[in-house]
């Protein structure tokens, strides 16, 4: 299972919480930015359906591939 960081941090004169280089809507506050932090991190837990999906690789080939809609990421919140 892969791990995912969700991480508080102060941005855009208030607080958000970021995933990778990704960062949320500004909040006015670190507790805030953290509630939110923690549901997006709730919702990464959440089960779906299987799926093919489509994408280009790094070389522009076209990939098709089966997507286990159990196979959801381990998210934790820090800050």
């Amino acid at each position: 299972m892969v791990q995912i960081t969700y991480r508080i941090a102060e941005h855009d004169g208030g607080w958000a919480y970021r995933l990778g280089d990704t960062w949320s809507e500004t909040y006015p506050d670190h507790d805030s930015a953290r509630a939110a932090a923690v549901a997006a991190a709730r919702e990464q837990k959440v089960p779906d359906e299987d799926a093919f999906i489509e994408y280009a690789d790094a070389s522009g080939e076209w990939v098709v591939e089966r997507a286990d809609g159990r196979d959801r990421p381990d998210p934790v919140v820090e800050g």
